[in-house]
Order: structure tokens, then sequence, then C-alpha cells
């Protein structure tokens, strides 16, 4: 891990490639449209093989664990040569664990995830912040320490999470559990020196019904193409916060495999027009 900081090295990513974050979903649908099994070796000819082929053309990769998982130890395994290649192309990885928890169990998964010599190291993972935004602290925490990042769950498109996510705050200042974890956000990096904590937004929302004000991190915009979300809509949905999103397609990707230069097409295609919501906002 380079001893800049996940903000600096993610900038520097983006200013390469572009802000096109491709997910890394190895499900058995995947797989069978390449026409590899859902196994061990199906796992990783579609995981280490996408990287292999998008090396030097995608600055960032966001590998879904739970895909890995699903596979036992061998599968963690092929997470983990998944994001030591993703680090050898140049490439910016965020794992996509979603952890959230409280006390020592949240150390465990810093230690895991963020910590120097973390067995499953990224760049930076994505975090709920649903059991209170401050039992993520380990994992800020650890982040610091490293020069690693946190990207938080704030307004996500399961049409499910507003129930929790617009629910106003018992706490008598009239805001949406969503809104109170931008400003926490916001303070984490303040606290930081530095915007390591990031949000997670869906880019398919119909309407940014959150205040990104005073939030200077990066956000996460998961279901750009085959979900819905349009890199043209991002600059209406994000406003003066656009030239800060990492807008991320996963299907939309790796549907145009495996033949490598469908894949860099489609890359370069969805690049472009991810490009031109920094222009146009």
């Amino acid at each position: 891990m380079s001893a800049s900081t996940f903000p600096d090295r993610l900038a520097a990513a983006c200013a390469r490639h572009g802000r096109l974050c491709v997910g890394i979903d190895p499900h058995g649908a995947s797989l069978a449209g390449w026409g590899l099994d859902d196994d061990l070796a199906g796992l990783e000819r579609f995981s280490r093989g996408l990287v292999a082929v998008l090396a030097g053309h995608v600055g960032v990769f966001k590998p879904q664990s739970a895909f890995f998982e699903a596979h036992g130890p061998d599968g963690l395994r092929v997470l983990q040569d998944t994001l030591a290649d993703i680090a050898d192309a140049g490439a910016t990885s965020i794992l996509d664990v979603k952890r959230g928890d409280i006390g020592s169990t949240m150390q465990a998964y810093a230690r895991a995830y963020l910590a120097p010599g973390a067995p499953l190291a990224a760049d930076a993972i994505t975090a709920s912040p649903y059991l209170g935004f401050a039992s993520l602290a380990p994992a800020v925490e650890a982040a610091a320490e490293a020069g690693r990042g946190v990207f938080v769950l704030a307004r996500t498109s399961n049409p499910e999470g507003a129930a929790v996510q617009l629910a106003i705050a018992p706490d008598r200042s009239g805001d949406a559990v969503a809104q109170q974890v931008v400003a926490a956000a916001a303070a984490a990096n303040r606290d930081a020196g530095t915007p390591l904590v990031g949000l997670v937004v869906g880019a398919t929302l119909p309407v940014l019904d959150i205040d990104l004000t005073g939030f200077d991190g990066w956000i996460l915009a998961p279901g750009i193409g085959a979900q819905g979300g349009r890199p043209d809509a991002l600059s209406r949905l994000f406003g003066e916060a656009a030239p800060r999103v990492l807008p991320s397609a996963s299907r939309e990707v790796t549907a145009a495999g495996p033949d490598p230069a469908r894949l860099r097409e489609r890359v370069a295609r969805l690049s472009d027009a991810c490009a031109q919501v920094a222009v146009s906002s």
C-alpha cells in the first residue's frame, strides 16, 4: 500500500482512466454468460480475467465480496488474488462488503480489510452506518492510519431502504437518518484532515433526497446501465457534487464479455459518457 492517502490515489486513478467504477459481481448468471460454470474455476477466470482485460483502461474496480465468500475459503483466496491483481494494475479497489457492527467485532472487520497487512486488503471498503455512525469508528480510524478509505451507505436505491434512511431522526433535529449520515461523514473527514470517508448513493434514485452541501468526499453511485441508472442523469441528480461521483456499472460491462475487444469498447463508451458529467455539472 502506497504511503499516499486514499483520496490522493483515487484522484490519480480517475485522472488517468476516468471515474467509471467497474463492479466485479461473479454470480451464476454472469458466469454462465461467459460460458463458465458457477464453481471455483469459473469464479477465478471471470474475476481475474476481467481485471486482466481492463487493466490500463479502468481506474476503479469494486469486487462484491459475497460472491467470493459463497465459494468458501478457496473463494476468499480468489478474492485476495483479485485484489492483488487490481493493485498490480495500478487501479483502485473498493471492496463491497457493507460491514457494520459494534465494538470488538467492528475492530476485527477493520483488521481484516483496512489495517496494515490486512489479509483482504483493499484501498477502501463499503460499510453500513445503520447501527449508528459512531459504530464505524474502528474502521474509520484504521483507514486513516493505513491510508485507506471507507464508503458508508447513505441513500441506497432499493425500495426497502427508504423506511430506515428517510425516517426522521429522534433527536429533534428534523433531519432524516440518511442526512445525519452525510453530516457525520463530513465531520469524520474534517477530523481526519482528508476526505477518506465517502458515501454510497444509488444512481437509480429518481431524486436526491439528501443535501450534500458541505460534504467533500467521493460518492459511489452504483446501478449504471443494466440496473437503470444513466450517466446523463448524474448531473441532475448530484448537482455540484457530480464531479466527485464514481458511477459504478457491473452487468452493463460484463455482459459484453468474455471478448476482450467488446469489454474494452463497452468500458470506453461508458467512460466517455461518465466524463461528460463533470463537464455539464
